[in-house]
């Protein structure tokens, strides 16, 4: 009589049995609890089942196999509620809603456009290169003989104080990550 050494596929299976048969009644009892139905709960325990089966040798070298399959029955639990979720068509000739009297970023780009000129020239030209035109900061700071960090101080100073003037003419306000919200020019002194 010859004796077959057991395949890695049989070894692996083992495993998986031997830790499905100590927690199964636990992971099924897990999953109705979560999910109130009792043939969803077994349809569930069975992609649980086949999941473990596909980690073939790996389930093996598990340190924690219980605390595995409970994380894969969590994860199981959780894609089957994202495809519960109801949807709805969108309509293909949905568009955005075109504010009658023009976008905020028009509005905007025309402050800016309205506001750089009240700045020093040296502020001009930094926020027109680096902000408008694009330019690298190191790009800017080698065409003008200047340090790095000199081109990143004056560009942080020249946008602070474009940002006092946005504020000021043209009533720009900022929501609570600092990013533009709105325009509303500022109500004019009375006469």
């Amino acid at each position: 009589m010859t004796v077959v050494p057991p395949s890695r596929e049989g070894v692996a299976f083992g495993c998986v049995l031997k830790a499905w048969h100590a927690h199964e009644a636990e992971l099924l009892g897990f999953l109705r609890h979560q999910v109130g139905d009792a043939h969803r709960a077994d349809d569930l325990l069975q992609e649980v089942f086949l999941k473990a089966m596909r980690q073939g040798q790996g389930f093996c070298e598990l340190e924690q196999p219980r605390a595995w399959l409970f994380q894969v029955a969590r994860n199981t639990l959780i894609d089957d509620v994202r495809r519960q979720r109801p949807t709805e068509t969108l309509d293909v000739d949905l568009q955005a809603p075109v504010p009658a009297e023009g976008s905020p970023v028009d509005a905007l780009a025309d402050c800016i456009e309205r506001s750089l000129p009240q700045l020093d020239a040296a502020d001009q030209d930094v926020l027109r290169r680096c902000d408008l035109e694009g330019w690298r900061q190191h790009e800017y700071a080698d065409r003008n003989g200047l340090t790095l960090s000199a081109t990143k101080a004056r560009l942080r100073r020249a946008r602070m104080r474009l940002r006092a003037l946005l504020i000021e003419r043209c009533g720009v306000r900022f929501d609570v990550q600092g990013e533009v919200c709105c325009t509303v020019p500022p109500v004019p002194p009375p006469s």
